[in-house]
């Protein structure tokens, strides 16, 4: 019975033995299972793809309402728009001065005021004049005395009582006394005043017809020598005048000196005048990037020194445009657009650059090409489609 009960012992430890070997092989096995990643299983999300309406895609029930015409074609010259103002022509303008120092007495001409050859305009109390004309006396003194001595000495000479060269003296002396007689009389002369009456107030009158246009004196004002002084006026021929433009150094390639250009003047805007380029200034000016185009025209009478003027210049090689009517261009925004005709009921608005308008058309710059079928009455599809 013990016997028994040994071996019975020894069976059930080895069985106990086993049991653990066996579950370590088991869990061992379970962990070389790979682990599944939920996330990487699951499906991707879903995207939310917003789509918004062209805004230029005009959809109408009737589009057969809308008639269409082609865009035609025509030739436009480049045209270049410049600023300016009028100016005097400066080869016919001329300086009033006064050679004579002295104090205004008397002015009889005004700015603004149309002046005629020799007309008067003001008057000047000059010591200078006085000064040249005591030099004139002496030397009319001296120019009488230096004839008398040159008389006798020839007197005496015929009778033998002085030698030629006593006689030759007193014909020098008086030839100098002559030509200083004839200096004095010029000086007074050039002062503006008359030998032949001394009267120290000379007069300056106007050296050619014309307006004037600048007026640096007043009464009673003192008058300088020009040396020191600007103009007391300015006269100015204005039945030509000029017309000084700032064209950008981008565009002065499309100027040349003989073309011609139209120019409108602000205070008269429906009023086109017609003028010539006479030069283009050498020199930019470094803060505007700009160069000074001269205009020459004729003055109809209306026109003033410093009116504001818009120049068009054109290019002599022109280029082909598209040009529509202009009921089929809408003006929207500051911009320009059309309708063309697009698949099924559809029309797209599209951008354009508009140029020059001239009998109810209008040239396209850009946008549209000749040929290409647009809405003719490009507001009337707008407002439909608003509805």
């Amino acid at each position: 019975m013990k016997r028994t009960a040994r071996v019975s012992k020894r069976r059930t430890s080895g069985a106990l033995t086993i049991v653990p070997l066996t579950l370590i092989f088991f869990l061992a096995g379970c962990g070389s299972k790979p682990q599944i990643d939920e996330r990487a299983a699951a499906p991707p999300p879903a995207r939310v793809i917003e789509q918004h309406p062209d805004l230029n895609m005009i959809q109408v029930n009737h589009p057969e309402r809308f008639q269409l015409v082609a865009a035609g074609e025509r030739e436009e010259l480049p045209q270049i728009r410049a600023t300016g103002s009028v100016a005097a022509d400066i080869e016919r303008s001329l300086p009033v001065v006064s050679l004579a120092a002295g104090r205004v007495v008397g002015i009889y001409a005004k700015l603004g005021d149309d002046v005629h050859k020799g007309q008067l305009l003001l008057k000047v109390l000059s010591s200078d004049v006085t000064t040249a004309f005591q030099n004139y006396s002496q030397a009319r003194a001296d120019e009488r005395l230096a004839k008398t001595q040159a008389d006798r000495a020839k007197l005496l000479y015929d009778k033998g009582a002085i030698s030629l060269n006593e006689l030759q003296v007193a014909e020098d002396a008086e030839a100098k006394a002559q030509v200083t007689l004839a200096t004095a009389a010029q000086q007074i002369r050039t002062l503006g005043a008359d030998p032949d009456r001394q009267d120290p107030v000379i007069e300056i009158r106007a050296p050619a017809s014309g307006t004037i246009v600048e007026q640096n004196v007043a009464n009673a004002a003192n008058v300088h020598t020009p040396d020191n002084q600007s103009n007391l006026f300015t006269i100015a021929d204005l039945s030509t005048v000029w017309v000084l433009c700032d064209v950008y150094e981008n565009d002065l390639p499309a100027v040349r000196e003989g073309d011609s250009a139209e120019v409108r003047l602000n205070a008269f805007p429906d009023r086109v005048f017609h003028g010539r380029i006479a030069n283009i200034g050498k020199v930019l000016d470094p803060n505007l990037r700009t160069a000074k185009v001269r205009i020459e025209l004729r003055n109809p009478g209306i026109m003033r020194v410093g009116m504001f003027a818009t120049a068009i210049f054109r290019g002599q090689r022109g280029k082909n445009y598209a040009v529509l009517p202009t009921s089929a261009v809408l003006h929207l925004h500051d911009r320009d657009w059309i309708f063309v005709p697009a698949a099924g009921n559809q029309f797209c608005r599209t951008e354009v650059t508009g140029g020059a308008v001239d009998a109810g058309m209008q040239v396209i710059l850009s946008g549209v090409s000749p040929g290409q079928q647009v809405v003719r009455d490009a507001l009337a599809l707008q407002s439909e489609s608003q509805q």
